[in-house]
């Protein structure tokens, strides 16, 4: 009887790759903190977590205990009930940022690699001045420009990362525009517009969702400064940033180190999530590439 061999990825006696090890964990952090955002709003309709914008009835600077299980911060707010909502602030802004980024980099990259001359220089001046500047320096100075909000905090943190949107799709448009069936479908008498829809699209997109990944860590990190700025969201939503800039002096007058610890511990290790997932990806696409 002739064997049936399965394909590599349906093995399961063959030991997993790093990238795919990496994929996996990443995956499984960032799915958790997905789940704490979503359960964070019913568990405090039940009454196992507390409304993180109270802090009258809760004593300062209490340390962890089963009432409290992260401790309280200065104010009285409850450390536990603002580090998880923390988690859904954060997971609004980089996604919104992100999108936003990807939305305006993506199509703009397609067509300055694909029409070329005076439009792709122009473009290509422009993404490389705002590239070259920090991305902390030039999201904190977009921050005093919009002001603070969910949405405002987004729109800081997108403008930054889309010449990287644009630089990538724009060199891979570059290099795929001189295919024959690009050539083909020009000759064919189809549009600019189909052309990059129906063809170009689909062969430029491999190397954007590992960006996207990867933007995402980053962010987490940009809106976690601007917060302990006091640039970021406004002072009633729970987030890790502005936690932090409040821990700050607790840490060095009283040896308070829970108010600190946790909010740094959540950003940390979604960072960590989202690096892995898009190192992980990134080996992927580049090994199915090859």
């Amino acid at each position: 009887m002739t064997s049936i061999r399965l394909p590599r990825f349906f093995n399961a006696t063959e030991r997993p790759s790093l990238s795919r090890q990496m994929m996996r964990i990443g995956a499984v952090i960032v799915l958790v903190f997905i789940a704490i955002a979503f359960l964070a709003p019913i568990l405090q309709a039940i009454g196992l977590i507390q409304n993180p914008t109270e802090f009258l009835d809760n004593p300062p600077h209490v340390a962890p205990n089963m009432r409290h299980w992260f401790g309280t911060s200065s104010l009285g707010y409850d450390v536990f009930s603002r580090t998880l909502f923390g988690t859904q602030a954060a997971i609004q802004v980089v996604i919104l940022a992100t999108a936003l980024s990807l939305v305006v980099g993506v199509p703009l990259g397609m067509l300055s690699g694909y029409r070329g001359g005076k439009l792709d220089r122009a473009l290509l001046f422009l993404m490389d001045t705002i590239y070259t500047l920090p991305g902390l320096l030039l999201s904190v100075t977009l921050a005093f420009v919009v002001g603070r909000g969910v949405f405002n905090a987004a729109i800081a943190l997108s403008i930054a990362y889309i010449p990287q949107y644009y630089r990538v799709v724009r060199n891979q448009t570059v290099s795929v525009k001189t295919e024959l069936f690009i050539e083909a479908a020009q000759a064919m008498g189809a549009s600019t517009w189909r052309v990059l829809s129906k063809y170009l699209f689909a062969n430029v997109i491999q190397s954007v969702p590992v960006l996207f990944t990867l933007n995402a860590a980053d962010a987490i990190l940009t809106l976690g400064g601007l917060g302990f700025l006091g640039l970021g969201l406004p002072d009633e939503v729970p987030e890790w940033g502005h936690d932090l800039r409040e821990a700050l002096d607790a840490l060095s007058t009283g040896g308070i180190w829970w108010t600190a610890l946790f909010p740094g511990l959540a950003m940390t290790f979604l960072v960590v999530g989202l690096s892995l997932f898009g190192e992980g990806l990134n080996e992927f696409v580049d090994r199915k590439t090859r």
